[in-house]
């Protein structure tokens, strides 16, 4: 099947230029808004996603409609675009005319971390975990201000396969500024590895896939931009509640420049921290006198599960969290 098969063409349109000028329409700075107005780079990050021919596309963020119209080209059976700012309807109205019957543009007036992707995704069949990815795609260009906020909430879902992913693994192809992007697929020892590379890394398989330069976008921002490619791996290298392994990583990235033991023992009471760092570390078979940044994702993998054997041995492990104020036990008069 030829490549011009897989090309759905638009009818004479403004540019989004034009329509900017037109609607008189202003990137606001509260909202961390930014317009990508090169069609070469806006095609470039479509491709970035694969193959989307005939598949159900979310759009988180599209603004006037850049990555939209990049994306509706490539000829998805559906587009889902969800934006928050109500200013950007008549361009995003204006292309759901212009798809006509050739392709449904579904549009949605809300904040991404309020969708509901079970139900925006539910004439789609789902496919078995260790089978291929769903016909699903989630694309977007991110705000820097809500970027590793939604992550986290989304790998929080991958790991419970949940919302977009209690139908496979879907992948995501998503901006972000550029140190942020560099976090996330950050290996062992380079300097930008944090708490977001390993919990990135423990649940899918990551790719930078290229730069784009701050001035190609309106108003140009401070810093480029990262396009990062996120696909669910269909066995992830830990299987335990989110909640106890963010936990173990926060803590383990808290003293960033120390040895990995000094952020660590800090999981246990004081009273037993003599006793259960050493035995975590032990059980974890991981060296305690390396930084945080200079183990790997398997030794964290292996620090998460020697956690999980001492919470088994004191539940009251479970609830502890060293910045609460202690409990004052009134004298028994």
């Amino acid at each position: 099947m030829s490549a011009a098969t897989h090309v759905l063409r638009l009818p004479p349109l403004p540019t989004i230029k034009d329509l900017i000028r037109l609607y008189k329409l202003r990137a606001l700075r509260q909202l961390s808004q930014n317009f990508l107005l090169d069609e070469r780079i806006t095609d470039k990050i479509v491709r970035a996603a694969g193959d989307i021919n005939d598949h159900v596309v979310c759009e988180v963020g599209p603004g006037p409609g850049s990555i939209t119209r990049s994306i509706i080209r490539k000829a998805p059976k559906k587009v889902i675009v969800v934006e928050k700012d109500p200013r950007f309807l008549p361009t995003l109205e204006l292309l759901q005319e212009a798809c006509g019957e050739n392709l449904e543009l579904q549009i949605e007036l809300g904040d991404i971390r309020e969708y509901n992707f079970e139900k925006g995704f539910e004439d789609v069949a789902k496919s078995d975990w260790h089978d291929y990815c769903p016909p699903l795609n989630l694309i977007g260009n991110l705000p820097f201000n809500v970027s590793t906020n939604l992550i986290i909430r989304w790998l929080k879902s991958v790991s419970e396969r949940k919302s977009a992913w209690a139908f496979g693994r879907t992948p995501m192809t998503l901006t972000f500024q550029k140190e942020v992007a560099e976090r996330i697929v950050a290996p062992v020892g380079h300097k930008q590895r944090c708490r977001l590379s390993v919990m990135c890394q423990f649940w899918c398989q990551v790719r930078h896939k290229f730069t784009i330069p701050g001035r190609a976008f309106l108003p140009k921002p401070d810093v480029d931009v990262g396009v990062v490619t996120l696909i669910p791996l269909k066995d992830p290298l830990v299987k335990l509640p989110f909640e106890m392994v963010e936990k173990v990583l926060r803590h383990s990235f808290n003293m960033r420049q120390k040895f990995c033991n000094r952020g660590l023992q800090c999981l246990f009471p004081i009273e037993l921290r003599d006793e259960l760092a050493p035995k975590l570390f032990h059980l974890a078979d991981v060296n305690h006198h390396l930084r945080p940044f200079m183990l790997s994702t398997e030794e964290f993998a292996r620090i998460c599960y020697a956690y999980n054997v001492l919470c088994g041995e004191h539940p009251e492990l479970h609830d502890y969290d060293h910045r609460l104020p202690k409990k004052v036990v009134a004298a028994d008069y």
